[in-house]
Formats: structure tokens, C-alpha cells, sequence
């Protein structure tokens, strides 16, 4: 009984870890230290969202796939959720949307900084 009780709170220690894992970490580019997804790849952010709200839909989000959430995922600190109205979930950053880049073809390419004066990579300071 007690082998029992050990494995499931480890199980459940170990799924409550997954559940809070950041859906970013930071990385050296020629930008900086940046935020990119777990395969590398820079995260920006739109000038023309709002806190809590993307403005990137059709053409804009083929070029810039929105960092999706998955259904489970939960916000923790800095990191929060918005609903897209396809009522699919992307990760937002101290309240901006995160997408990554068509351009950027290997991890830590930051081709999309300054497109068209409104798209940023994030950095965390």
C-alpha cells in the first residue's frame, strides 16, 4: 500500500510540473537574449494586439503561427492564455500574444524583428 501511495504522488507531482512548465525559454540571438518556443524558434509580438487579444487572423497568422496552447495548458506568472474567435487558445507573455515567424527557418533566426514597424521579438527585461 505504501509502494502505491509513493508512485501515484509521484505520478501526480509530476503531472502538476508539466501543467506549470513554461511554454518558452530564453535564447542568445543577434537580437539579444530572446524568448523562443521548445524548438528555438524566436517569439514576437504585434504592435496592433491588445493585452489579452490577438488581431492576427487569416494571412497574418500563416505568416505568423500564433504559439499555440494546449487544452490543458494553464497560466502561471508572466504567462496567460488568450482565446482566439476560432476558440482555439494561444500563450501570451505579460499579456501579449506570442507567434513565431514564417521567415525564420532555424532556431534563433530573427528575421521578423522590425517587420513593417510592428512586429517585435520579446525579450523578458
Amino acid at each position: 500500500m505504501k509502494t502505491a501511495f509513493i508512485a501515484f504522488a509521484a505520478l501526480l507531482a509530476g503531472s502538476i510540473a508539466a501543467l506549470a512548465a513554461e511554454p518558452a525559454r530564453e535564447m542568445d540571438t543577434s537580437a539579444g537574449k530572446v524568448l523562443v518556443n521548445m524548438d528555438g524558434m524566436t517569439l514576437y509580438s504585434f504592435d496592433k494586439d491588445e493585452a489579452g487579444k490577438s488581431n492576427c487572423y487569416d494571412q497574418c497568422a500563416t505568416n505568423w503561427p500564433p504559439l499555440a496552447a494546449e487544452g490543458d495548458a494553464m497560466a502561471s506568472g508572466d504567462w496567460s492564455l488568450v482565446e482566439r474567435t476560432d476558440g482555439s487558445r494561444m500563450w501570451a507573455y505579460k499579456g501579449m500574444p506570442l507567434y513565431t515567424f514564417i521567415a525564420d527557418k532555424t532556431p534563433g533566426d530573427v528575421a521578423g524583428d522590425g517587420k513593417n514597424g510592428v512586429w517585435h521579438v520579446v525579450k523578458t527585461n
